[in-house]
């Protein structure tokens, strides 16, 4: 069985003028997002093996809310604040078992060409939103896409 990557996008953030983008830390809206994301991947039951974050402040946020609800802590890991990549995914994805569940917390527009290097599936990837995908060196399955809304729905379930 192929492992599967999740990609979580940070929550709604502070405006780019207010800080330097590194730092710029969720909104209060932004906190909830990841909140809710996390308490809807619990719902779900799923079980990753690992959390890997951007070390920007929203992502380290997003990746803690959501990591509240799943029982892991999240891993910085610096591929994922600018430019991660197909094959950054793969050695992230190669350190763990074959069946693996990974979850990465990051930005755009890296993660909607992710998705579209694995799977050739172009995607809306809105704030606080999670795509999955099965992932292999030779190809990929997009198997879910949700937005915040719907995140926060499955969160109250």
């Amino acid at each position: 069985m192929a492992p599967q990557l999740w990609l979580l996008r940070h929550g709604e953030a502070v405006p780019h003028d207010a800080k330097p983008d590194a730092e710029r830390e969720l909104t209060p809206r932004g906190r909830r997002q990841a909140d809710a994301a996390g308490a809807a991947l619990a719902a779900l039951a799923e079980r990753f093996a690992a959390c890997y974050t951007s070390p920007k402040v929203r992502a380290r946020e997003t990746a803690e809310l959501a990591c509240a609800h799943l029982n892991i802590e999240p891993i910085h890991e610096d591929s994922l604040a600018n430019g991660f990549s197909r094959v950054d995914a793969l050695t992230l994805l190669d350190a763990h078992a074959d069946d693996a569940h990974v979850l990465v917390v990051g930005h755009e527009p890296s993660f909607s060409q992710v998705v579209y290097d694995f799977t050739g599936a172009r995607v809306d990837f809105k704030k606080g939103g999670v795509a999955a995908l099965r992932a292999s060196r030779a190809a990929g399955e997009l198997i879910v896409l949700t937005r915040p809304k719907e995140l926060e729905a499955l969160s109250r379930s």
